[in-house]
């Protein structure tokens, strides 16, 4: 293919749950700019029904017969529990419910969500190959957060032809546009043949390149836009993560090297969204919005833009806390900071065990410092790591005399604990961590089926992983006559089990996994402030 010979491009949004599909939009955007001939057209199946997916798919390669398909692919793991699939509910009422029906059908469920998942990704590389089938010299592209995990595998599955594209797509993709004589970015490339090579990324994307995005011209390839727009709406101010959390891929994602965008483009998008398309509800999709000296300072010239601009919106992204200073705390809460999103245990222990890099003390300053400048009434949105690596009984009540502390801060009702627990992905330090001591085998197959291993990544290992899992479970029934929410009533349940007599000391010993301090500092990982993130 030469560049001459690329003149439209189908980008096609594999199925997933609803949400905005903001990575293809600024991919789409980017190339427009940067090619304003190419003829693109945004077709999201997650918008179309199971049914009709294939026939509509089919009909708009005929109609287009695009130079290139370029496919997102999203999320790829059986049992990543989201919005429409209630994946954990299955798994907890499977492992700790004393009731056999319960345990009986959530073993139903759990075969029909593996089966579902099977049949969705046969289902995803048969789109591929009916593109190849129908279009021979069309040239294929896949990307998305699950490639840049799987990337490997996928480029193993998909047709002859195809480029996999790990990470950042927007010069990969005008790299393709352009013939893909000189490709950008890391990929693997299945040539004609069915040889498979994998480039890593010489650099990184410019961020400064990405200015405030053409929602008009967005429309015109993207017939279903607006119905995002009562949605959240995600908006990047930044990419890359310089930290190294045990659990997270975001510095692989992304990269290490934290880039920013010019806050005057990123305000001009949130200002467009807000005024011209009524969107009220921004997520920004950052790794963490807040999470740097340097992106503090960012951060602040983003706010200064939408207090000028005069912006009605509510927003939210997760948050780091111990850079925050009460100026900016008073922007954030000025310019419509709907929720303080972010991972919270209350244990220093725990901390330093995932490498998370910032005093307790510090985390519960800041809070102090949110309510006293301004704070009404905005959620407290806190991602529990229960049973972590190192947890104990002990570790556990010190996360919850801090909730308490919370609710005392906030109100009960603004504060709302999410059960949460570490999902093992490969490559990280966590999961090293378990495959040397046994609790994973070298070599496993993270895109496993085998609803054994699945339970394992997501990480809530016995004893405290089978009290927790009951506490959960008479949480949710409880929630049939109350309208307590889920996870303060799990935290209040789990309290009342830990301080019966005789369990902290009947469990001592018995932790699956306690780290010696020696082992904090897992394979490539400093557990110093400026390595880690929150």
């Amino acid at each position: 293919m030469t560049s001459s010979e690329a003149k439209s491009i189908l980008y096609v949004r594999l199925p997933c749950w609803k949400i905005y599909p903001g990575g293809v939009i600024y991919v789409a955007d980017y190339i427009h700019k940067q090619r304003p001939g190419i003829h693109q057209h945004l077709l999201d199946l997650a918008l179309v029904a199971p049914s009709d997916r294939k026939k509509v798919l089919k009909e708009r390669l005929r109609a287009m017969r695009p130079d290139i398909v370029a496919f997102s692919w999203r999320n790829m793991q059986s049992f990543g529990p989201h919005p429409e699939d209630d994946a954990l509910d299955v798994v907890m009422n499977f492992d700790y419910s004393p009731n056999l029906f319960r345990r009986a059908k959530a073993a139903v469920g759990a075969i029909s969500i593996i089966y579902d998942y099977v049949a969705n990704r046969l289902q995803n590389f048969g789109y591929m190959k009916m593109v190849r089938k129908m279009l021979p010299d069309t040239r294929i592209a896949v990307g998305g957060t699950a490639v840049s995990i799987f990337g490997k595998y996928v480029a193993e599955k998909c047709p002859t032809d195809t480029i996999v594209v790990i990470g950042e797509g927007e010069e990969a993709m005008l790299a393709i546009v352009d013939g893909f004589a000189n490709p950008v970015g890391e990929y693997f490339h299945k040539d004609r043949l069915g040889k498979i090579v994998h480039e890593t990324r010489a650099d990184n994307f410019d961020l400064r390149q990405l200015t405030a995005v053409d929602f008009p011209y967005v429309e015109s390839i993207f017939p279903d836009f607006h119905s995002y727009l009562n949605d959240d709406i995600g908006v990047h101010t930044k990419r890359g993560c310089p930290y190294k959390c045990h659990f997270c891929l975001y510095n692989k994602i992304e990269g290490a090297s934290q880039r920013q965008r010019d806050p005057i483009e990123v305000a001009k998008e949130v200002e467009v969204l807000n005024k011209q398309y009524g969107v009220k509800r921004i997520w920004f999709t950052d790794a963490q919005f807040c999470s740097t000296k340097q992106g503090a300072k960012h951060v602040e010239q983003i706010l200064d833009e939408l207090l000028a601009r005069k912006t009605d919106i509510s927003w939210s992204g997760y948050m780091r806390l111990n850079v925050l200073t009460p100026e900016i705390t008073r922007k954030m809460l000025a310019t419509g900071m709907a929720s303080l999103d972010l991972s919270f245990t209350g244990t220093q222990e725990i901390i330093d065990n995932l490498t998370l890099g910032y005093k307790l003390d510090q985390q519960m300053e800041a809070f102090r410092m949110f309510r006293a400048d301004g704070y009404t009434n905005q959620k407290i949105k806190l991602y529990l790591p229960l049973n972590a690596p190192g947890e104990t009984v002990e570790t556990l009540l010190q996360t919850i005399e801090k909730i308490k502390e919370l609710y005392e801060l906030f109100g009960r009702d603004n504060v709302l604990p999410f059960i949460f627990f570490i999902g093992v992905q490969p490559g990280t330090p966590i999961e090293r961590l378990l495959i040397s001591h046994g609790y994973l085998k070298a070599g496993y197959n993270p895109l496993t089926f085998n609803p054994f291993i699945i339970k394992k990544l997501l990480y809530n290992p016995n004893p405290l992983g089978r009290m927790i899992g009951r506490a959960y479970l008479e949480a949710v029934r409880s929630l049939d006559s109350s309208s307590e929410y889920i996870g303060r009533a799990t935290m209040e349940i789990l309290e009342r089990e830990l301080i019966k007599p005789g369990v902290a000391a009947g469990l001592r010993g018995k932790y699956p996994l306690q780290l010696k301090k020696d082992q904090v500092a897992m394979p490539g990982v400093s557990p110093s402030p400026d390595n880690v993130c929150g």
